[in-house]
């Protein structure tokens, strides 16, 4: 009996000590998960395009962003630095975009909620959008689809369809290729005040991700942007007037520094 007694005192102990110890180390990695993270980015670019508009005059920018993001929301400041831009009025610093979001997943399916502010120079009005966002993860490609909604300067919609698949070189390294399609419905042109509702542009892209140092990576990229309707290349014609084709090449590096 007594030899029972101290082998099952022998037992409990040892459970003790590796509960005691396993606590501890559970706790180190729920606080760990629970860190927020940061991630201080740059682009540059040799063109500023954004839903085929080309937004600079085939202009070298620089666009500088920082996110915080802790349990799913995050917070981004977003830049544009045209270095040549030749508007009237022209700021080099023409445009600043603030982003607040929150994501998550259920049953294997990834959602997105946010609200986007732009401040924008050179004489345009500043404008707001909010968006809502939902992707799923396959083997090979992750689909997903965006719709935005801006109530002030371009009452209106946006919505995106876009296809994304990374393609294994070889064990560190991987080419990601994307595919998107846009709808654009504007209340009220800018470019001749009437309604618009049509396929609006087409993009397909690629990248490359290098990790230099801990922390920090470098990815070459390179997108082909194009209108989608015959509507959608009279408007992008019109609006791009001077700044480039309705049909557009561009690309340039990202520089991320994440932690």
């Amino acid at each position: 009996m007594r030899k029972r007694a101290e082998r099952t005192l022998a037992t409990m102990a040892l459970a003790g000590t590796c509960f005691m110890g396993f606590v501890p180390m559970a706790m180190a990695e729920e606080v760990e998960a629970a860190k927020p993270e940061a991630e201080l980015a740059v682009d540059v670019l040799s063109q500023y395009v954004w839903r085929g508009y080309a937004l600079s005059d085939d202009n070298i920018v620089i666009q500088p962003s920082m996110t915080v993001s802790h349990k799913g929301f995050a917070f981004n400041l977003w830049a544009n630095l045209d270095t040549d831009n030749d508007a009237a009025d022209g700021n080099n610093w023409n445009e600043t975009d603030m982003t607040i979001s929150y994501d998550w997943s259920m049953s294997g399916v990834d959602f997105g909620v946010g609200y986007i502010y732009y401040a924008l120079e050179d004489g345009a009005d500043d404008t707001q959008e909010f968006y809502a966002a939902i992707s799923k993860g396959f083997e090979f490609v992750t689909p997903s689809f965006t719709v935005y909604k801006d109530t002030d300067a371009a009452p209106g919609w946006y919505m995106n369809l876009a296809l994304e698949s990374s393609i294994p070189v070889n064990e560190e390294l991987a080419v990601d290729v994307g595919f998107s399609v846009g709808y654009l419905i504007v209340d009220e042109l800018q470019v001749d005040g009437g309604d618009y509702s049509d396929f609006h542009d087409g993009v397909i892209s690629v990248a490359m991700t290098f990790d230099v140092v801990e922390y920090v990576s470098v990815t070459p990229m390179l997108s082909y942007s194009f209108p989608l309707s015959s509507e959608a290349d009279d408007l992008l014609e019109a609006s791009n007037a001077g700044n480039g084709d309705e049909d557009i090449l561009y690309g340039g590096v990202n520089v991320s520094f994440a932690f």
